[in-house]
């Protein structure tokens, strides 16, 4: 039943994803003023999490902490898929997917986007090596070498992808390197948060997992990443208050920007990062429910920072000439009206759920899981 109800969100994001690539982008709420819109948030959602997944694995291959290796296997496997589904997205709303190949054969190398090209194939080619190193006995003398090359490659991955935003100086959103720290923390937060739900999931359908003292331990580091977003959040609106020319854009997102402004301080702030930090440093033990609601809300909450981030920064008007008048019929001074179309949502979902079906096929073939983590329904002599 699950791999259905996934199956039907994929086809339905799929077709919608025909109909956008028919009918034009006009069927979107994206604009000439806000041109990535819901579709490129999920994208990068994906991406940013598909790096900090890589937790798990990165501990127990890199940083020598023998108890995570159990699940470094599933780990890898989650960074794969989850990269998977975020490029998969990105790509059906190009709305000329077959011109993807121009992309990957003429580069400018002063775009960024011509660099992650490089770094989200490279992460997809040494992902899958770590992997071959974890699973062939012979060749697990070499994982911490591959498991050390991952971690280096994904930490470069999503300060790449921070830098898409922090490299765009035509906008008084973006224009700073404090993009790439932020990127980092949110992929470490977000990413670790999505492996605490798909276990907590995998242990309603499995028996003697064991999981325990691992939930706890990634609780405290999801806990103490929400903390490093928190505090990159702050430095970088600070960073934007000290800065006169940025000004007017922290200005409309801390205290006039409407949904952006309630996104921000409810969505991010309160509701995705102090009352989850309040559910795991509870003293009292952790239940799975608290730790269940508290990951949930950390990636809901990376939604709502994702949506200030992208959409509140295009909605904002462009300052074509700083210090001057700027008049013409082309909504100069105006914010730009955003309202996400069903077809964009679809699209995003569907590449959400092709991450998680993908990964359950997986583990249905190869053994991503440890032996005391199979499924209830699966034969004995599989176990």
């Amino acid at each position: 039943m699950v791999l259905a109800g996934l199956s039907l969100v994929v086809l339905n994001g799929m077709g919608f994803a025909r109909y956008m690539e028919h009918e034009g982008h006009w069927i979107t709420g994206m604009s000439n003023q806000v041109v990535w819109g819901v579709p490129h948030l999920f994208a990068i959602f994906l991406i940013v999490t598909a790096s900090g997944v890589l937790n798990v694995a990165s501990m127990s291959s890199v940083f020598g902490k023998t108890e995570y290796r159990v699940w470094a296997r599933l780990s890898g496997l989650l960074a794969v898929t989850l990269l998977l589904g975020g490029l998969l997205v990105l790509v059906l709303d190009l709305g000329r997917p077959d011109r993807l190949i121009i992309a990957m054969t003429h580069y400018n190398f002063k775009s960024v986007f011509a660099w992650n090209i490089f770094l989200y194939t490279g992460f997809l080619l040494v992902v899958s090596v770590y992997l071959w190193m974890m699973f062939e006995p012979r060749m697990n003398r070499f994982a911490k070498v591959s498991g050390t090359l991952a971690f280096t490659w994904r930490i470069v991955l999503t300060t790449g992808t921070g830098l898409i935003f922090g490299f765009l100086v035509a906008r008084q959103a973006y224009d700073t390197a404090l993009m790439a720290p932020l990127f980092i923390a949110m992929s470490l937060s977000w990413g670790t948060a999505f492996f605490i739900l798909f276990l907590c999931a995998l242990s309603r359908r499995s028996a003697g997992m064991g999981q325990r003292p691992v939930l706890e331990r990634l609780a405290r580091l999801t806990g103490m990443f929400t903390v490093a977003v928190l505090f990159f959040t702050m430095l970088f609106h600070l960073a934007g208050l000290y800065g006169a020319e940025h000004h007017g854009f922290e200005q409309f997102i801390l205290v006039e920007g409407g949904r952006y402004t309630t996104l921000f301080w409810a969505g991010h702030v309160i509701a995705g990062s102090l009352v989850p930090l309040c559910l795991l440093f509870y003293p009292a033990p952790l239940s799975t429910g608290r730790l269940v609601t508290a990951s949930s809300l950390i990636i809901a909450g990376g939604f709502a920072q994702l949506y200030v981030i992208i959409i509140g920064g295009q909605a904002y008007p462009l300052e074509m000439f700083p210090g001057k008048v700027v008049s013409s019929g082309f909504f100069d001074g105006v914010i730009a009206s955003y309202r996400p179309s069903i077809a964009e949502v679809s699209l995003g979902a569907g590449g959400m759920a092709f991450s998680i079906l993908v990964s359950l096929l997986a583990m249905r073939v190869l053994p991503f899981l440890p032996d005391d983590a199979r499924p209830l329904d699966e034969p004995n002599d599989a176990r």
